[in-house]
């Protein structure tokens, strides 16, 4: 705990069986309360390694995809008590070590929710960063800081940290189940005032580190582009979109 808040780490598992065991070891345990992971129909022992490691684990029988990973990572762990939520993924391209200074800025009130950015800073591309997914991270959150009218310095990590508060009030059901939900979400978060804060965080790619193809990164990125359009226009009353219903 910190400042008397349970803290639940979540891992959204797929194939993660190479990677999950050096990823857990860095999870600092003297302020993390339980960990859960969620097993996306794996085609390999990640569910094995995890119960092996003491790991709560749910498993999905049938793939639901990247965000329907995370609403039941989201749900177990409010269903535990958790008052902050941590997501990592297991497949240790970020640090489990910056998640006690993630949590730190949600449980002394400065913040409803933190993204660890690996913009800020220069570790992007030193970490390995491929170059035209670096240049399609610029270029995508420029435009989501003009729409938004927003400064941050990225809204494509998928390591985060949120409040109780956060996860019970977004419609996460209204969003979708593949990888624009992490982006979706930011949005909804913006869309009701919450108070998001940055942490630098280096991150690592190599073989074994979960990457979405060019072809999948290009559907992100027009999901993403619809995402903001439709925040704008959901701010200029044009037009009513579920998922900025507050539950």
């Amino acid at each position: 705990m910190l400042n008397n808040k349970k803290i639940v780490v979540v891992l959204p598992a797929y194939n993660a069986a190479n990677t999950l065991e050096m990823t857990f070891n860095e999870i600092p345990r003297e302020v993390v309360d339980d960990v859960v992971l969620v097993d996306d129909a794996s085609r390999d022992e990640t569910a094995e390694i995890a119960r092996k490691l003491g790991i709560r684990t749910v498993v999905h029988r049938q793939n639901r995809g990247y965000g329907g990973n995370q609403k039941t990572c989201y749900s177990t762990a409010l269903g535990l008590g958790a008052d902050i939520v941590v997501m990592v993924h297991p497949d240790y391209q970020y640090t489990p070590k910056l998640i006690a200074a993630m949590a730190a800025m949600i449980a002394y009130g400065e913040f409803d929710a933190v993204l660890a950015s690996r913009i800020l800073g220069t570790g992007a591309l030193k970490g390995g960063m491929p170059l035209y997914k670096y240049i399609f991270n610029r270029c995508l959150t420029l435009v989501e800081n003009i729409l938004l009218g927003e400064k941050f310095s990225e809204y494509h990590t998928g390591y985060r940290a949120f409040s109780r508060e956060v996860l019970e009030n977004l419609p996460l059901e209204a969003n979708s189940d593949d990888f624009v939900f992490d982006n979706q979400m930011i949005v909804q978060m913006v869309w009701f005032g919450y108070r998001l804060g940055e942490i630098s965080c280096p991150t690592k790619y190599f073989e074994e580190a979960s990457s979405i193809n060019f072809r999948r990164s290009v559907i992100y990125g027009l999901g993403v582009l619809k995402t903001a359009f439709q925040f704008r226009m959901q701010k200029w009353g044009i037009s009513s979109f579920p998922f900025f219903r507050k539950m």
